[in-house]
């Protein structure tokens, strides 16, 4: 079967994706700078497919490493890129780390996938694009608003960067899967989301409040006007979008897409609030969470969730698992990982 390449095939959708190619057959390749995952998740991946990926620590912001990769490897047939720093408050702080790990990154791999006779890339965008829509359900149509963050920025300017290369590089065909919020872990248990240092996203740190190893959890501000004041977002698991970018790479390597650049939203097309979020934790795991009411965080959205139709319809893909199979996968991986 044809070589892809996973970059940060390490971290929470990219290991997932990484088995779901690996269950179809695909021989992959994983770099990744372990720089927020770690080496363990390549022991989850084998035990759930039979089979060790190709792996390769490599930090993309070298240049001349990610030349010499290609070299080795130029028989790879696919791209599907994870590898970034993703997390909105971070990057409101730390602007410049964002940019030079986002954008320059994509640089460097899209310079070596001109070179190649012809090049498959999936790219791993993000509703941010979007800001705060105008009307929702938000289609992929929906103009790309002035971004609320410098990640939500990164995004933005990675889709204009691939489009552009697109324009040009008639060997590459790209698409741009914008996904919403994914959560949940494998049924197995053997992989999930684990991030390193104090988690950025919303359920890891319901999760790790639960375990206690947070004191309480801050749900940032109840004062938006949504109906319960929390703000909304479309929690997708982890594993249906982890499909969806395998349908995608299908696509393209069977000559199905429409043209060489395409974008497509990836959600359940269902908002859920903070606190359905934090009441779904509660009704499966039976434990009661102690969470706060805060003031606002600079860089969020009041509410976004996707109108899925053109992936329905177009990748003939669809959400199959609910926030319930995502919040009770979360909280058995998090205490299989803690030994408990």
């Amino acid at each position: 079967m044809d070589k892809i390449l996973v970059t940060g095939g390490l971290g929470f959708i990219g290991s997932h994706t990484v088995v779901e190619l690996q269950n179809e057959g695909y021989e992959v390749v994983i770099i990744d700078n372990l720089s927020n995952s770690s080496i363990n998740v390549l022991d989850g991946i084998t035990s759930i497919t039979g089979k060790t990926p190709f792996f390769e620590k490599l930090d993309l912001k070298d240049k001349e490493a990610v030349e010499t990769f290609f070299k080795k490897h130029n028989d790879v047939k696919g791209v599907i890129h994870f590898a970034a720093s993703k997390a909105v408050g971070e990057s409101v702080q730390e602007p410049l780390l964002y940019y030079e790990n986002n954008i320059g990154t994509l640089v460097y791999i899209l310079k070596e996938l001109k070179k190649l006779p012809s090049a498959n890339f999936i790219f791993s965008s993000s509703c941010t694009v979007y800001g705060q829509a105008d009307e929702l359900p938000i289609t992929e149509n929906a103009p790309v608003k002035l971004a609320e963050s410098p990640y939500g920025n990164t995004k933005q300017i990675g889709e204009e960067i691939i489009k552009d290369t697109c324009k040009i590089a008639t060997n590459i065909k790209a698409i741009a899967l914008r996904y919403f919020n994914p959560i949940g872990a494998h049924e197995s248990a053997k992989i999930g989301e684990l991030p390193i240092g104090v988690p950025q996203n919303l359920v890891p740190f319901i999760t790790q409040t639960a375990m206690g190893i947070r004191e309480q959890l801050s749900v940032f501000g109840d004062d938006y006007p949504t109906p319960d004041g929390t703000c909304i977002r479309d929690y997708i698991h982890v594993v249906d979008l982890a499909k969806a970018h395998v349908i995608a790479l299908k696509r393209l390597l069977k000559n199905r897409n429409k043209s060489n650049y395409e974008t497509f939203n990836l959600g359940t097309g269902k908002g859920s609030s903070v606190l359905e979020v934090i009441n779904s934790f509660e009704k499966v795991s039976g434990k009661k969470l102690n969470y706060k009411i805060v003031d606002r965080r600079e860089g969020d959205v009041i509410s976004a969730y996707a109108d899925t139709k053109k992936a329905n319809n177009e990748l003939g893909w669809k959400s199959q698992l609910t926030l319930d199979d995502a919040m009770r996968s979360a909280w058995k991986w998090e205490q299989i990982v803690r030994g408990k």
